[in-house]
């Protein structure tokens, strides 16, 4: 990759005997294109677990994601300033809405990506809510791509979980012609909320559409109904891939989403210079012993920045 591609994406220029992601963190206040914000609310999930631990868990495992894509014969040069973690220990997820909001809405001003990194599905609100303060847009211009085995349509009279951060955005005038699920799964969803999201407008295109009709297509519907958008946020709810091939999400199914599936879609969102959030959730690192999670994990970055780097020279 040339010095002006690298310059342009606020990239580092370095050598090592092992180029791998780790290199392309950099310190909070580095000038970067890309941000990272570490959001480890493992609260009010369905599921009890560890999410919380997810975002020092992706830090690890960078060192061991190479940067050359042999498919394409490029190599990952975008910087990443680390912005740290959102102080949340022992937060509910009303008292975290707005650090979380708070620090999306900083990075996003900063940066033309942001990666938030999760923690529970619950951080997918105070995301894009960050996302529309940084930009000054109603939420009427804002557009919400959800990859997820799950609809997150329950309801609010409990309060806020996991498990109901697209009924809450819809609550907070998300309107639901601005949503597009993609992976939805059998027997993980109610027909009650099946029934609200269509009838709300919302895109829904399930795990077994995917399958048949293939990713690239979906990627495809879902860009074009969300193309007067202004700003997209991408949640990545990583419980929509195959739980054979990502055991570490406490709500993931067998027959889910093709692991490459998921990769391709992450990628082809990336590049899209509307998407200004793109959020990793629902992964608790002590569910899988082996390091297959921690790998995909590490991958769905990769693809990422890969896709991020294929933006137009302007961005």
């Amino acid at each position: 990759m040339g010095q002006a591609l690298t310059a342009l994406l606020g990239g580092v220029a370095m050598t090592s005997a092992w180029p791998n992601l780790s290199e392309l963190l950099m310190p909070s206040d580095a000038e970067a294109a890309i941000g990272w914000v570490g959001a480890p609310l493992g609260t009010g999930s369905v599921s009890e677990g560890r999410c919380d631990l997810a975002p020092e868990a992706l830090r690890k495992v960078l060192r061991r994601i190479g940067r050359y894509d042999i498919d394409t014969g490029r190599e990952l040069a975008a910087a990443i300033a680390d912005r740290g973690d959102v102080a949340l220990a022992g937060m509910t997820i009303e008292a975290a809405t707005d650090p979380l909001r708070a620090a999306v809405a900083a990075s996003v001003a900063d940066h033309a990506l942001t990666l938030l990194i999760g923690g529970n599905n619950a951080v997918t609100r105070p995301g894009l809510l960050g996302m529309a303060d940084a930009l000054g847009l109603p939420l009427e211009r804002c557009g919400l791509v959800t990859l997820d085995a799950h609809f997150d349509m329950r309801g609010l009279e409990q309060g806020l979980s996991n498990g109901n951060p697209v009924r809450a955005l819809r609550e907070d005038g998300l309107p639901g012609s601005n949503v597009v699920q993609i992976g939805l799964a059998p027997f993980a969803n109610s027909k009650a909320m099946h029934d609200d999201a269509l009838s709300g407008g919302h895109l829904v295109l399930t795990a077994r559409q995917v399958r048949e009709q293939g990713i690239s297509d979906a990627v495809d519907q879902a860009l074009e109904r969300l193309e007067g958008c202004d700003a997209i946020l991408v949640d990545c709810d990583i419980d929509v891939i195959d739980r054979a091939q990502f055991p570490g999400a406490p709500g993931a199914r067998p027959g889910g989403m093709r692991a490459l599936d998921f990769f391709l879609a992450v990628r082809r969102l990336a590049a899209r210079p509307q998407v200004r959030v793109i959020d990793l959730t629902e992964w608790d690192p002590p569910l899988d012993p082996t390091d297959l999670s921690a790998l995909t994990a590490g991958r769905w970055l990769a693809e990422a920045l890969a896709g991020f780097e294929r933006r137009p020279a302007s961005v």
